[in-house]
């Protein structure tokens, strides 16, 4: 050993030193932490925010063949009672002729197949449709009861979709989302 060296620099074990340097480092995490917090905080959903996480829509006044159209999380919502006529035309389209053949519910499993009771409310509810109101080209909304199959038309760049909210002509690459929502009483959709 050396004059200056100690036995438990020799045998590897911690020295004062190290203790102050292993200190150091642990207050300035938790000091980093301490300003950091703050600026991370800020970024969480205010109670507003929170507040229109879901809606309720009273769809009482719909008649078969009467639509709304309701604000959720910023984007405009389809909700529309469709007619018994509606409902046989977009049980009659062949999977194999749509563009999309995936039902895009939210309600059900991502690989679920576009058939119009997967795009509708249910069996017991079939005539009820709830789509997000957003062509999945670039986000255009498109007008309801128009284009070439009765659905919706996109006029921006000419996607059409059918009663059930599949796009079946257009540069639209995907149909109409369907968000998660329930009928919470015969009248009323909870949305989200």
């Amino acid at each position: 050993m050396s004059e200056h060296e100690t036995s438990s620099e020799t045998l590897g074990e911690p020295t004062r030193r190290d203790f102050l340097y292993l200190a150091t480092g642990m207050a300035g995490v938790v000091g980093a932490g301490a300003v950091a917090w703050p600026f991370i905080d800020q970024m969480r959903p205010d109670a507003s925010t929170l507040a229109l996480a879901s809606i309720e829509v009273d769809v009482s006044s719909l008649q078969p063949g009467m639509s709304l159209t309701a604000k959720w999380r910023g984007k405009p919502v389809f909700i529309r009672n469709r007619t018994d006529k509606e409902v046989e035309e977009a049980k009659a389209v062949a999977l194999a002729d749509l563009k999309d053949p995936v039902a895009r519910n939210a309600n059900l499993p991502a690989d679920a197949e576009a058939t119009d009771v997967d795009r509708s409310a249910g069996k017991d509810k079939e005539n009820w449709i709830v789509m997000i109101g957003s062509c999945t080209h670039l986000g255009c909304v498109p007008l309801g009861q128009a284009g070439d199959f009765g659905g919706w038309f996109c006029p921006c760049h000419g996607s059409h979709y059918d009663t059930a909210g599949r796009i079946r002509k257009g540069p639209a690459p995907m149909n109409l989302a369907v968000p998660t929502f329930a009928f919470t009483s015969d009248t009323v959709i909870k949305i989200g």
